[in-house]
């Protein structure tokens, strides 16, 4: 065996330009699905540690939801906040009204978003989690004024939106006190887009009272999901209905995300295979022709005495060491493409995460490598371990 070894790598050196581009052939499927992975892991995690902050939460909307459906139902009522307030467990509450409106700045005309609410509650939603880059939160007393967005302050407009400017929210003026920091991957569709009011100014200016969304925190987060069946319970007898209301909870929220990241995480590497697919023609060809190239040499170590298994080994293991390279230099040029892309999703996007390079896809890589390698690398070894001695040797 370990002759054969020596003999591969002799082989290997003597068609380094051959050789090098088969590597390169395997590393770049292997770099894919490494990157691939990576960023997803990474995106994963980001989501999940800034979500695990909110176990306490149960977020109750009066809709059905479906995957990829969000059919809106009706609104609560003061009822259903009493009873929720009178749930076991149930440690606060609060209460949001939303809607669009039309608003304008500097004679533009654009509909945003509206969400009002109780001020302190907001701010622990949206402020703490996101920050402002300018100007101050709201409070109970700011009647006339907004806080925005950063997509409605630098995006909407064909001007720049700052603290103390003046909007027109459905004809009603009001004043900026502030400015939101980019939501970033957790927060950019809850906060980029958006308008935020008292729950005095936002009924006023959308002429309502209806409570569109219920937040509920509890003291216990072991009893989450059971407070989180009671809310649904309480709010479908109130309305008489079998699924008027939908309590989520981080649990359940999460679990919807585990089966998206995994149907991407398939997608992708589907796609990344497809490269790899590619390079294990690439192997086959190379070895086609190095068995060709080496058909004499095949047949004077048959008639000195080789065996047909001597020569299957020695042909797979030159095909499983050029994988095997190609492999470790994959898993490695992987790993510094997933942290380029976490760079440039960061500069371009505003979506900061880490990476995430677990030692299960460096193994897996290395693994399919291999496994691509000797698969590859097969029907060549057989082929010249099947060489007639008289045959090879006569051949020029």
């Amino acid at each position: 065996m370990i002759e054969e070894f020596l003999m591969a790598i002799r082989s290997i050196r003597e068609r380094k330009a051959r050789s090098t581009l088969t590597v390169l052939g395997i590393a770049v499927g292997i770099a894919a699905i490494v990157a691939l992975m990576s960023v997803g892991y990474g995106m994963e995690e980001a989501i999940t540690g800034e979500l695990t902050e909110y176990a306490d939460v149960i977020s109750v909307f009066p809709a059905k939801i479906t995957p990829g459906s969000y059919v809106e139902l009706g609104s609560f009522t003061d009822r259903d906040v009493k009873d929720l307030q009178r749930i076991a467990g149930v440690k606060e509450i609060s209460t949001m009204t939303f809607d669009s409106a039309e608003v304008e700045y500097r004679n533009e005309n654009v509909p945003i978003f509206i969400i009002g609410g109780e001020t302190e509650k907001l701010a622990s939603i949206y402020v703490e989690p996101v920050g402002l880059k300018e100007g101050r939160w709201l409070r109970e007393n700011d009647y006339k004024a907004c806080v925005i967005g950063d997509r409605v302050a630098n995006d909407y407009f064909d001007e720049v939106i700052h603290v103390n400017d003046k909007l027109e929210i459905n004809g009603e003026k009001f004043i900026v006190l502030g400015v939101f920091e980019k939501g970033g991957m957790l927060y950019a569709n809850d906060v980029d887009p958006h308008i935020f009011l008292t729950m005095r100014a936002a009924k006023e200016v959308l002429q309502t009272d209806e409570i569109s969304y219920i937040m509920v925190r509890v003291y216990d987060i072991d009893e989450v999901e059971e407070i989180a069946e009671e809310i649904k319970e309480a709010i479908n007898d109130n309305h008489g209905l079998d699924d008027f209301a939908n309590a989520m909870t981080v649990g359940s929220i999460l679990e919807q995300l585990g089966t998206v990241f995994n149907i991407i995480r398939g997608v992708l590497v589907g796609i990344a295979a497809i490269a790899l697919i590619v390079a294990s023609i690439g192997i086959m060809n190379t070895m086609l022709m190095a068995v060709m190239e080496r058909t004499h040499e095949i047949g004077v170590m048959k008639a000195i005495g080789a065996k047909s298994s001597e020569v299957l080994s020695l042909f797979l293991i030159e095909s499983s060491m050029v994988s095997l390279v190609g492999g470790v230099v994959g898993c490695v040029l992987g790993a510094v493409a997933a942290k380029v892309i976490s760079l440039g999703a960061s500069t371009a996007l505003g979506i900061e995460f880490d990476v995430v390079v677990k030692p299960g896809v460096m193994v897996g890589g290395m693994a399919v490598a291999m496994i691509v390698g000797v698969l590859s690398g097969f029907y060549p070894a057989h082929k010249a371990s099947k060489m007639s001695p008289v045959e090879a040797v006569r051949y020029e």
